[in-house]
């Protein structure tokens, strides 16, 4: 199940884009101005419903921080667990962890080690706001898969086509990008 014209149009309507931020040249892609938009959200929510209520899902993963936002939600719409996949340090419990490059760096997101527990061979969502290089939804996706979990699917609200975040997160679970930037 895809958008129609009508829905991208309200959410493509809803985010807002600011130029030069965090740096110049770069065009942010602001949500904060979709999740305050109660149209464009119901929208949004609406249609991530209808896309996963058939996928016989077990829990809904979110990416540490937006990806809370969408995933918690999509989890109760759906009557599934919600686990957080969060940066290193922030999870009381023990973790597993995995590295992944940034453009002037390292960072690291850790899940905890039974965060999938309940179900024997979990099928998961993985959801964030954005997708751009990749380095932060692949090691999120290979986080599930070390947990004995599967990684069904990807889900972004945006993904920036023209930065191959996508091409390479392919090789390991089928993506979803609700609104793609090329």
């Amino acid at each position: 199940m895809t958008l129609s014209n009508t829905e991208r149009r309200i959410i493509e309507d809803s985010i807002r884009n600011i130029k030069d931020f965090p740096k110049e040249g770069i065009v942010f892609k602001d949500i904060t101005t979709l999740l305050n938009n109660k149209e464009a959200y119901g929208v949004l929510m609406n249609h991530l419903y209808q896309r996963y209520k058939e996928y016989n899902l077990d829990y809904i993963a979110g990416i540490d921080a937006r990806g809370f936002i969408f995933g918690a939600a999509l989890a109760q719409m759906l009557g599934l667990g919600f686990v957080p996949i969060r940066k290193k340090g922030k999870l009381p419990y023990t973790t597993y962890s995995e590295k992944y490059a940034l453009e002037y760096g390292i960072d690291e997101i850790e899940v905890h080690i039974d965060a999938f527990s309940g179900v024997q061979n979990a099928r998961v969502l993985m959801i964030d706001d954005l997708i751009a290089t990749g380095g932060t939804a692949n090691a999120a996706a290979t986080l599930i898969n070390q947990t004995g979990a599967k990684c069904i699917e990807s889900c972004f609200i945006i993904g920036l086509t023209f930065l191959k975040g996508i091409k390479t997160l392919e090789e390991k679970t089928p993506v979803y990008s609700l609104i793609e930037v090329n």
